[in-house]
């Protein structure tokens, strides 16, 4: 009996062991992806396909996965009130940093934040100064949107003025909130910098995803004389863009260069939402994310400014349109204004 005893205590101690040593295993993993961070992206209710804002947040995401090691995870919001669920999820998963993928996720990110202030919290498009409790393990990652509007509003003049056409142009907003206006305010500007007799018709749709919204705005501006559509609008700015591709006009594209949709694009006005996730990523990793602040992205920072530009635009044009983004940077354009009259 004794001689089994130490037999069966034996093979005990092997299977402690095995267990152990898989444990170690995993451990090791664990503590891996614990020094290189944990962060989770909610998006909002455009998703990963919009084409645009969130998938662009996404892409931010993805290199860091790449560069930096981080362990990276998504949830995808179907409504509003997926916002709170979605973000403790985040948090009860284990994640160091949840970044909230813009301005409508602010009331939820601030409720969030405040339950657990051990926690790291950044929010795409809201200021921090505008945060319910102002809870200091937040920050808001905000865009200048309005030079990046300036700069295809006065492209988008440039070109019609080559070709000797009337000088209207269309805008397509979604929900009438800061981020949008401030596109659709330097949009107006621009125009009216590359010749003041131009005209800019604009108006919103309610939503970011209904895309039949967004193409009746716009073929109600195109009705009007509008030679250029600009959506603002998510996903449902394709809808936009659909319209100007269904009467031979120009299109412009919104957060993301959305050159790809095809040859009726003239440009886009990126929003580099790809950068601002992966660098506050880069800050939690590193040791530097603060809160009680934000970060701001403009021209001179690589945040904003324009995606690929057509090839039937006169090289004369794209030359001038790279010096005005040299003055924007350089602050010899100021006071582009970040409201819609």
């Amino acid at each position: 009996m004794k001689k089994r005893a130490i037999t069966a205590l034996l093979a005990g101690s092997v299977v402690v062991l095995a267990v152990a040593a898989l444990a170690g295993t995993g451990s090791a993993a664990s503590a891996k992806r614990s020094a290189a961070g944990s962060t989770c992206l909610v998006t909002d209710i455009g998703g990963l396909n919009d084409r645009s804002f969130n998938q662009s947040a996404y892409l931010g995401l993805k290199a860091a996965q790449k560069t930096l090691g981080i362990d990276g995870r998504v949830v995808t919001s179907s409504s509003g009130s997926d916002y709170i669920p979605n973000l403790l999820s985040c948090v009860k998963g284990g994640s160091d940093l949840t970044i909230g993928v813009g301005f409508l996720m602010a009331d939820a990110i601030a409720q969030v934040a405040q339950q657990f202030p051990a926690s790291k919290f950044a929010i795409i498009d809201y200021s921090f100064a505008d945060l319910t409790g102002k809870p200091a393990n937040a920050r808001g990652i905000l865009f200048r949107e309005q030079e990046a509007g300036y700069l295809a509003g006065w492209l988008a003049i440039q070109e019609l003025m080559s070709q000797k056409k009337p000088l209207v142009l269309g805008a397509v907003g979604g929900l009438k909130i800061p981020p949008v206006d401030r596109y659709i305010a330097g949009y107006l500007a621009g125009a009216k910098a590359a010749n003041p007799k131009a005209k800019v018709l604009y108006g919103y749709s309610q939503s970011f995803t209904d895309q039949s919204k967004c193409k009746e705005i716009a073929l109600n501006q195109i009705a009007q004389g509008s030679r250029v559509e600009f959506g603002v609008a998510g996903s449902c700015g394709l809808g936009a863009l659909s319209a100007a591709h269904d009467n031979g006009l120009w299109a412009i594209g919104v957060d993301a260069d959305q050159s790809y949709l095809g040859p009726y694009m003239l440009t886009s006005a990126v929003k580099r939402v790809d950068v601002g996730v992966f660098k506050t990523i880069q800050s939690a990793k590193n040791g530097t994310f603060r809160g009680y602040g934000n970060t701001i992205f403009s021209v001179r920072a690589g945040g904003v400014g324009l995606g690929k530009i057509s090839p039937k635009v006169p090289a004369s044009i794209i030359a001038a349109e790279k010096v005005l983004e040299k003055k924007i940077a350089t602050g010899k354009v100021r006071g582009i204004p970040t409201t819609v009259p």
